[in-house]
C-alpha cells in the first residue's frame, strides 16, 4: 500500500490511501464529525439503511466480478427492518466485497472505502460535509497532478539535455575544428591535402600515421555528410583558385565553410534517410 495522505475537511483530518490505482478514505476519520467516540456504530448505523445496501451491492456489482450476489440478496431483503445491523467486516465477509477495506495498524488504521462509497457516506453525514470532502478531494488530486507534470517536464527537460550531450559528442568528433596559424601557414603539396586539412584537421599522412592499423585512406573512413562537404569544397576551391587567392587564404575559407556546411548537414533529417 502506498503512503497514506491527509486532506482537512470542516477541521477534521481524513486519511487516504490508494490500492491498485484507486483511492481509498478514511471512514473511520468522517464518523469523528458525527460522534468522535463511537466511529465504529455510526459507520455501522450507515451500512445498515437500505439506501446504502443497495448502493454498495450497485457498486460492488459494477466493480467486482467476485462479488457474492445471494448474500447481497439475503443482506438486502433483511435490510431496513426493525433491528437490522450490519458492520463493516460483516458486509465484507459475507459478500466478498471490495469497497470496504479494514486498515489495522497504528497509524491510519479502521475502516477505509472506496472514494465514490465515502462521498456516499460523506452524503449520510451532512450535505455540507460532502461539499467540503469533495472539494479538498479534488484539491489534493489536482496539487498531485501538477507535481506528476512537474515530474514529466523535467523528465522530458533531461531527456533533451542528454539527447543534445550526445549529439553534440558525435558532432565535435565530425565537425571540423578552426585551423591553428601554423596550419595555414603551411605549404601543402598538394590540394587534395589542402582539403583534407580544411575538413578534417590532418593531412592523408598525418591520418596513416594516427591509424596504421586501418585499412583504406582519411577519405575512405569519411561520413556522407563528410563527403558531400568534401565535394562542396572542391568545387569552391576551383572557384577560388581562379579568383587568384593564396593557398593559405582558401585554406581559411575552405575551413569556415566546412564547419557551416558540417552544422548544417549533421541535422538535416533527408541526408539520414539516406544512411
Amino acid at each position: 500500500m502506498a503512503k497514506n495522505k491527509t486532506i482537512k475537511v470542516d477541521n477534521f483530518e481524513i486519511i487516504l490511501f490508494s490500492q491498485n490505482m484507486e483511492d481509498y478514505i478514511s471512514l473511520t476519520d468522517m464518523a469523528r464529525f458525527k460522534n468522535a467516540e463511537t466511529t465504529g456504530l455510526v459507520i455501522s448505523h450507515w451500512l445498515s439503511t437500505r439506501y446504502t445496501v443497495e448502493f454498495m451491492g450497485l457498486w460492488e456489482q459494477i466493480n467486482n466480478p467476485d462479488f457474492n450476489i445471494t448474500e447481497f440478496s439475503n443482506i438486502k431483503n433483511e435490510s431496513g427492518s426493525n433491528g437490522f445491523v450490519l458492520s463493516a467486516k460483516q458486509w465484507v465477509e459475507k459478500t466478498k466485497a471490495i469497497g470496504l477495506i479494514s486498515k489495522p495498524g497504528r497509524y491510519g488504521s479502521g475502516t477505509f472505502a472506496h472514494k465514490d462509497i465515502a462521498f456516499e457516506f460523506g452524503s449520510w453525514i451532512s450535505p455540507k460535509f460532502k461539499y467540503y470532502l469533495i472539494r479538498e478531494y479534488q484539491r489534493l488530486k489536482a496539487d498531485e497532478n501538477d507535481r506528476l507534470k512537474l515530474e514529466w517536464n523535467l523528465q522530458r527537460t533531461l531527456a533533451k539535455v542528454n539527447y543534445h550531450i550526445h549529439t553534440d559528442a558525435i558532432k565535435e568528433n565530425l565537425i571540423p575544428s578552426e585551423l591553428s596559424k601554423q596550419q595555414i601557414s603551411f605549404v601543402y603539396a598538394n590540394e587534395a591535402d589542402m582539403l583534407n586539412v580544411a575538413l578534417f584537421g590532418k593531412t592523408a599522412l598525418q591520418w596513416r600515421t594516427e591509424y596504421p592499423n586501418v585499412e583504406g585512406n582519411v577519405r575512405d573512413m569519411a561520413t556522407i555528410e563528410q563527403l558531400v562537404v568534401l565535394s562542396n569544397l572542391e568545387s569552391i576551391n576551383a572557384v577560388l583558385i581562379h579568383q587568384g587567392l593564396t593557398q593559405s587564404d582558401r585554406l581559411v575559407q575552405l575551413n569556415k565553410i566546412a564547419i557551416t556546411q558540417m552544422k548544417s548537414l549533421l541535422g538535416n533529417k533527408n541526408l539520414k534517410k539516406l544512411k
